[in-house]
């Protein structure tokens, strides 16, 4: 396991249990480098949508215990937000919660001459990942292909 992967599982250990008892959801942690600054990010939802005081009731009570445990050796900035509208969809719990909706994916390489597909999520498992299109096709994509896959959106 990476430090990075370490540190966003050991994240995860101390979020659940703040989520819990504000009944908000995890979707996912990450700890990257950007423009040479460390980032912690937790994205976070509830029913409804995400307000910027649960980010910061969650915020205020996460940071104390990374304080406490003081396991990432780094400077970096601790970010609580919304998952936002482009939500990707990670565990198994997004992509159940997804079926029959309209996904967006992206691909690492060309498939059929392009890399970006938008349809309506159809079936997954640990394998692969099904869509169908409007004209009623359907097309499978190997999950290891898959670099992004989120809810679609239109404005």
């Amino acid at each position: 396991m990476s430090k990075r992967e370490d540190f966003e599982q050991r994240t995860e250990e101390l979020l659940i249990p703040i989520l819990e008892k504000y009944e908000f959801e995890l979707v996912d942690v990450e700890y990257v480098k950007e423009a040479g600054t460390w980032y912690l990010r937790a994205y976070i939802d509830k029913p409804g949508g995400i307000a910027i005081n649960d980010c910061e009731v969650v915020s205020r009570e996460l940071s104390d215990l990374l304080d406490q445990k003081d396991f990432i050796d780094d400077s970096y900035i601790l970010e609580v937000s919304s998952p936002g509208l482009g939500r990707p969809l990670k565990k198994e719990r997004d992509f159940a919660r997804s079926i029959g909706a309209e996904v967006e994916i992206r691909t690492y390489r060309m498939v059929e001459g392009r890399k970006e597909f938008t349809g309506v999520l159809e079936e997954y498992d640990s394998e692969s990942v099904t869509v169908s299109y409007e004209d009623g096709t359907k097309q499978n994509f190997d999950r290891k292909e898959i670099a992004l896959i989120r809810l679609a959106f239109d404005f």
